[in-house]
């Protein structure tokens, strides 16, 4: 019987140690679990700014889109507008040489003027 007891003993110090074993196993694998959950949250929150910050520039850049469309718009606007004057300036240039010219031949086919009495 105590080689039975023995073998008995050998058996639960056997148990014991794999039990401790298993613990301490499932306690590493408990404190990697709390580490890998700490980085989780703290790339959520990362994330939760960088997604912000691209909302905010995503709005920035459209506000600056519409803007520069706008100044486009202007000076698309303008740059016609302009054309528009110098085609009017050209052809006042032409009537006001043209008519120069024909004044002249008028007074010069005329002759001298002669001043009236009153």
């Amino acid at each position: 019987m105590t080689h039975q007891g023995a073998a008995l003993q050998n058996y639960n110090n056997e148990l014991v140690k794999c039990i401790a074993e298993l613990c301490d196993k499932r306690n590493e694998l408990h404190k990697q679990i709390i580490q890998e959950e700490n980085e989780k949250s703290k790339l959520q929150n990362d994330l939760r700014i960088i997604t912000d910050r691209l909302a905010k520039v995503n709005e920035n850049l459209s506000r600056k889109i519409a803007a520069r469309n706008e100044f486009d718009k202007t000076i698309a606007e303008t740059e016609s507008a302009y054309s528009k004057i110098l085609e009017s300036s050209q052809s006042l240039l032409n009537v006001l040489k043209r008519e120069s010219v024909e004044l002249k031949e008028r007074v010069t086919s005329a002759g001298p003027l002669k001043a009236t009495s009153q």
